[in-house]
C-alpha cells in the first residue's frame, strides 16, 4: 500500500469523509486560496471545515487560511489547525481576501465590504440574514455567494439541510426534557413511568427532525401525534419508522384538539416556497394549558406558529399566555463540534471537486445540481427563491455562466 492510499484509509477510519466520495489526488487542475473567519454571532459555534479536512485540502494543493480562535467554539484549537497543514492568522482582512470564503452565517455588510470584486463566498442563505442591502452588495462587488440551504445533491435532495435536520431532530427531546424540569416549569418526564399517564407530544411536519423525534419518542413511551398537510409525506414516514403511529392531516378540527391536549409541541414543517405556513394561529395557542411547551424548529423560515419570535442559545424561550416558546434557528450548534464535523463533510467534497474542475465557477458547470444554491452571481440575483423574497429581479445563471461579462 502507497503512501496516500495509507493516508487516505486513516482518514476514512476517522470517519472523515466517505472514501467513495473522496478520491484521492496528489495533483489538482487549480489550486484555492481559502478563507474560514471568526463567526461573528456569539451564539454561532461551528466552524465549516475541520482539522482532518483542512490536512485533507492541503495534500490537494490548496491554500487554507483561518482566522485565530475561529475553531474553538467548535473544540477545535489553533495548534490543530496549525499541525493540519493550514495558516491561522489574527489579520481579519488579509482572510476576507481570500479567493474563497467559508463561513457558516450568512455574510454582513461590514464583512462583505472587506472582500475583493469577482471572489465567491460559501455560508447559509436564510431569508432572516439575507435582505436586499446584503445582496446589493454582493451584486456591486460581483460575488458567487452560494447558499448551503439551496445547494442539491445529485438525487435533487438538500444534503446540508437534511444532515442539519438530523442532528436537530435527536436534540430535541433532550432539549424539551431540560426545560420542562427547570425551575418554575411544570416538571414532567419525557418518558413512560409504570402507572402514570405518558407525556403527549405533538409533532408538525413529516420530514427528518420529525423522524428523528419519533423514533427517540417510540423508544422512550412517549404518546405522540404527527400532523401535515400532505398525506403522502405521512405515509412515507409511517414507512420508514416501522412502527405504529398515530398521524392526521391537519385541519382545524382535529389539530386543536391534540394541541390542547399536549405537553410539548414541535413545529418542524418545511416549505420550498421558503416561508413556512402558519398553522398555529395566536388563539390556539392562548388555549393551551399553561405550562405546555412549543419549539419552532423552523424558525429559521418564519415558524409555523403565529406567537413564535426568534430566539438564541443565550436566551432560547420567552412565554406568552403561559406558554413556553423555543424557537432557536441554529439548533446544531448545541454540539458544535459534532455539526461541524457533518458540515465539514459536505463542503470539502465540493471543494475537492472544485479544485479537480478548475475552479469554484467550472465546478458549477460540472455539478449542475449544486448550481442551484449560487444565489448571486456576476452581479445578479439567480436563484429564483432568493429574488422573490427580496423582491429582486433574477437572471438565469446558466445563461451567465456562458457570458464573458
Amino acid at each position: 500500500m502507497n503512501e496516500s492510499s495509507h493516508f487516505q484509509d486513516l482518514l476514512a477510519q476517522q470517519g472523515i469523509l466517505p472514501m467513495e466520495a473522496m478520491s484521492w489526488t496528489k495533483k489538482n487542475a487549480k489550486s484555492i486560496h481559502l478563507g474560514i473567519p471568526k463567526e461573528a454571532n456569539p451564539d454561532e459555534n461551528r466552524i465549516a471545515l475541520s482539522p482532518q479536512a483542512v490536512q485533507l485540502l492541503v495534500a490537494n494543493g490548496h491554500e487554507i487560511l483561518i482566522e485565530k480562535s475561529a475553531g474553538e467554539r467548535a473544540g477545535f484549537s489553533d495548534a490543530d489547525y496549525l499541525l493540519a497543514g493550514g495558516q491561522v492568522s489574527e489579520d481579519v482582512s488579509s482572510i476576507w481576501k481570500s479567493d474563497l470564503i467559508i463561513k457558516i452565517q450568512a455574510p454582513l455588510a461590514e464583512e462583505i465590504a472587506q472582500m475583493k470584486s469577482g471572489k465567491a463566498i460559501i455560508s447559509c442563505a436564510s431569508h432572516q440574514h439575507l435582505n436586499g442591502e446584503i445582496l446589493d452588495l454582493l451584486n456591486s462587488k460581483k460575488i458567487l455567494a452560494l447558499g448551503l440551504e439551496y445547494a442539491e445533491d445529485n438525487g435533487g435532495g438538500f444534503p446540508f439541510v437534511k444532515i442539519m435536520a438530523e442532528i436537530a431532530g435527536q436534540l430535541i427531546l433532550p432539549i424539551a426534557s431540560e426545560l420542562l424540569r427547570k425551575k418554575g416549569s411544570p416538571g414532567i418526564l419525557l418518558g413512560n413511568v409504570t402507572g402514570v399517564p405518558p407525556c403527549h407530544l405533538v409533532l408538525l411536519g413529516s420530514g427528518q427532525v420529525v423522524e428523528q423525534i419519533a423514533r427517540s419518542a417510540w423508544h422512550a413511551g412517549i404518546q405522540m401525534q404527527v400532523f401535515d398537510k400532505d398525506i403522502y409525506k405521512l405515509q412515507r414516514l409511517k414507512q420508514s419508522l416501522g412502527f405504529p403511529l398515530v398521524t392526521q392531516v391537519i385541519d382545524s378540527e382535529n389539530l386543536p384538539k391534540a394541541l390542547q391536549d399536549a405537553h410539548v409541541i414541535v413545529g418542524a414543517l418545511r416549505s420550498e416556497s421558503g416561508i413556512t405556513p402558519c398553522v398555529v394561529t395566536e388563539e390556539m395557542v392562548s388555549n393551551l394549558k399553561p405550562g405546555t411547551l412549543i419549539m419552532d424548529v423552523c424558525i429559521d423560515q418564519g415558524g409555523c406558529f403565529e406567537t413564535s419570535e426568534l430566539t438564541t442559545l443565550s436566551h432560547p424561550t420567552f412565554e406568552k399566555y403561559g406558554v413556553s416558546h423555543y424557537c432557536v434557528p441554529n439548533i446544531p450548534s448545541l454540539v458544535s463540534h459534532t455539526a461541524s464535523l457533518a458540515l465539514s463533510n459536505l463542503i470539502t467534497s465540493f471543494l475537492l471537486k472544485a479544485g479537480k474542475t478548475g475552479g469554484v465557477e467550472e465546478m458549477l458547470w460540472q455539478g449542475k445540481s449544486f448550481m442551484k444554491g449560487v444565489y448571486c452571481f456576476k452581479g445578479h440575483v439567480t436563484h429564483p427563491l432568493v429574488g422573490k423574497l427580496n423582491k429582486k429581479p433574477v437572471k438565469d445563471i446558466q445563461l451567465l455562466l456562458l457570458s464573458k461579462s
